[in-house]
This record gives C-alpha cells, structure tokens and sequence, in this order.
C-alpha cells in the first residue's frame, strides 16, 4: 500500500473525514416544485459521490429564506419540512462512510434569476413570473440584473437570525458539517468587497466593517450549534477587479473568522464583478488557498479545475491546501476518490460491496 497525503484522514472538532477529497457544493436548479424541498434528485446527486468514496460531500448553496434564493428552483433549509427532507440525504451520505455538509446561503442582489437550465429566459426573473426584489449591501445592481434594495439595520439582523435559525435545522437533520457561503458575489461577499459595499456606517467603510456582517452570522452559528461540529466559509480569495476584493483581506478576515468560531476555510475566487478575466487554467485557484493558508495560518481546501488523482495529491502533499474541493470532475465521474486511490496505489478499504467486483486489479 502506498502512502498518501491525499488519503490521509483529517479531524476537525469532533469529525473525522476519512480522506481529503471533498465535494464542492454545486447548485442543481432542480426543486421545479418551488418549495425549497430536496427530492429524489439530490438523493442520487450527492449520494453517489458518498458511495465512490468522497471523505466529505456539500450540497449545494441551500437559501436560509426564501428571498435568499438564486432561482426559485433552489434548495432552502428556511423550515422544518425542508429539514425533514433533507434528512433522509444525510442518512444514505452517512450510511457511505462519508460526511454529509451544507452549505448556508443567501443569494442578495444575484437572488430572484431565472434558473440555470430548463427556461430560454436570463437574468433577474419579474415579479409577474415569480421574481422577488434583491437585498444588498448596497444599491449598487450586479451587472445585467435589477438593483437591489440596501439593507437596513432591521434587515441585517434579521439576515444573522435566518442563517442563526438554517443552521439550527442543519443539525437537526443530521449535517455534521455547515458551510458558510461568503463567496462568489453573494450576500455576505456583497458586503466584504468594497465595489459592492458602499455603506458609511457600521456594515461599511473600512475593512472591520465590511466583515462585520460575516463575524456576526459566524458567532451566532457557532453560539447555535456547539462545538463539536465543525464550521467551514467559502471565500472568493479575489473580485479580479481594481481596488476590489483580495487575498490579502481574505487572509485578514480568515484570520477574524477563526477567532469568530470558523474552523476552515474553503477558497474559491471571482463572481462580485461581471466582465473580468479569470486566468483559468488546471490548479488555478490553489496560489490564492495557499497565499490564505500561510498568511492566516488557518487550514484550507482548494478549489477549480483540479482533475486528476496525482495532481491532487501533489496539492496536498506539498501542504499547498488541506484538502481539495472537486466540483465538475466529481459530476464526470462520481467514484473519483475510487479511481484516485487506485491510481495512486493506496488500498482503501470503503469500496461499496455491491461494486467490489469492479475493482482494478493490484499491480
């Protein structure tokens, strides 16, 4: 049995992964009931990559209201029956020797669009068609969609008491890891960005205040839910814009959100301003995981277009990350991990028995 970084098992609190591979949350668009309530799909969706192996699976950016959605074919865990549902996910991710996440999420003024797939209309959707006004930090519109209204006061806080009262229901049905979703141009990245957070008071300004929303929801999940459970945020490490959003604040603000009770921190990059380039390429965010890892000291996951067993395991080998996030290459292939351990010569010992006759023969 070779030895591997990537295979090495991790412990965050009180969970154990039983590997470094992990499933990135990735929205579906698929709840065509409108309800919030995941169904068959997100059974078979996640629960196969739990049964090839993945050490963690996420599910998607699941709103904490429904005005927090980025389609009104979104997952929410806003009410019970939601909670419910999504328990009897949980269980099979579980039953798979996997750990099942979620990730908390409030869309701001990229809510209320026309879902990815299935309609020939984009942008914002209209009130006539379903479409609800957006919430930002400020009133300051996403390119190509409807401004949205700045949040008051009121509204801030109602925001932290609906992740407040999401994560609670996530324990509830079982998750035993919660994300929260500051990342790719959203609520809570709306307001760390200063192209997107135009405020003057507390919630504004300097860079304290910019993250001043984010701290509070992080404290009040934490408060909410123990600790034994671990807390992860998804960051954009950068706006790829002048003057935007970066690394450097990230680190910083990774750093406040360590002290805040957040365990771990997953890097992606990009989403809060439309038209920039993005230099894709394999790996091309783990510069920006790495740069947070070592600037904060906070352990990390890396994120985008990594997909392949040995490039995987050079990132974590070589301490570039903690963990990887696989997202595309998991839909290709959702028995990654399986294929990645034997590629990389490690014995595992998790293969489902109704598939063991599929394995590859030993060199």
């Amino acid at each position: 049995m070779a030895a591997s970084a990537l295979f090495e098992p991790l412990t965050i609190r009180d969970v154990t992964f039983r590997n470094r591979i992990w499933v990135a949350p990735m929205c579906q668009y698929t709840i065509v009931e409108k309800d919030g309530i995941p169904r068959d799909w997100h059974l078979m969706h996640l629960g196969s990559m739990a049964s090839g192996g993945a050490g963690l699976v996420i599910a998607e950016a699941t709103a904490v209201s429904p005005d927090g959605r980025i389609s009104d074919q979104d997952t929410g865990i806003w009410n019970d029956e939601q909670a419910t549902a999504w328990r009897r996910v949980v269980d099979f991710i579980h039953s798979q020797g996997s750990v099942a996440g979620i990730q908390l999420a409030h869309a701001g003024r990229k809510a209320s669009v026309w879902p990815e797939w299935g309609y020939d209309k984009r942008g914002t959707m209209a009130d006539a068609d379903g479409g609800w006004q957006t919430v930002s930090a400020s009133a300051v519109p996403f390119t190509g969609l409807a401004a949205p209204v700045a949040l008051d006061i009121d509204g801030i806080d109602e925001v932290v008491a609906n992740f407040e009262a999401a994560a609670r229901r996530a324990v509830a049905a079982g998750f035993r890891v919660l994300e929260i979703h500051a990342a790719h141009g959203y609520l809570l990245h709306q307001f760390l960005s200063p192209l997107s957070n135009l405020r003057t008071d507390e919630y504004g300004g300097d860079l304290a205040g910019r993250a001043k929303l984010l701290l509070r929801v992080i404290e009040r999940i934490r408060a909410a839910i123990g600790n034994e459970l671990p807390l992860f945020v998804r960051f954009s490490a950068t706006d790829y814009a002048p003057n935007g959003w970066d690394e450097e604040q990230t680190a910083q603000v990774a750093g406040w959100a360590r002290e805040a009770g957040a365990d771990f921190f997953d890097i992606s990059s990009g989403g809060n301003v439309a038209g920039v380039t993005i230099p894709l390429s394999p790996g091309y965010q783990v510069p920006l995981a790495t740069f947070v890892k070592a600037t904060a000291g906070v352990p990390v996951s890396a994120v985008g277009l990594i997909t392949t067993a040995t490039q995987a395991e050079h990132i974590v080998a070589t301490g570039q990350a903690d963990a990887v996030m696989l997202g595309r290459e998991m839909l290709r292939d959702p028995h990654f991990a399986l294929r990645a351990a034997h590629e990389l010569g490690v014995n595992v010992g998790y293969w489902p028995p109704q598939y063991r006759r599929a394995r590859w023969p030993e060199a």
